[in-house]
């Protein structure tokens, strides 16, 4: 059965969309840490990080870079997070998090925006990829 990511990527399921490209996908989490907080996955669907083949592995690096990249032009933060888990959903994704302290990467502390203010979020990040 297809993940939620999965879904996401085949348009059964609306997301706020960051950046995408022919393999990869970077959206915001619905349920974010801090404002920005955004999911960076492959379109592939694979449950471990480090089962994915050399080449996506690295694609998927790079494509955070510049999701993270943007992230630092568009919220203010002293740097960007980053976070691999994997155990909420079985298939890779990669947690870039606007971060100002280490509390902001506990995942027990969340923020919430409205659906205008997460649209808006996502526009502004992508103007600056």
């Amino acid at each position: 059965m297809a993940t939620i990511f999965t879904k996401i990527v085949n348009g059964e399921i609306p997301c706020y969309k960051v950046a995408e490209d022919d393999n990869f996908l970077a959206f915001l989490d619905i349920s974010p840490n801090t404002k920005g907080h955004t999911l960076c996955i492959p379109k592939v669907e694979v449950n471990k990080l480090f089962d994915l083949d050399e080449s996506t592995y690295e694609g998927l690096m790079g494509f955070c870079r510049k999701v993270a990249k943007a992230l630092e032009k568009t919220v203010p933060c002293d740097r960007v997070g980053m976070a691999v888990i994997g155990l909420e959903v079985p298939h890779v994704h990669v947690h870039l998090i606007p971060i100002n302290t280490m509390k902001d990467m506990t995942f027990q502390h969340k923020t919430s925006l409205s659906a205008e203010e997460m649209s808006e979020l996502a526009e502004q990040i992508q103007q600056n990829l």
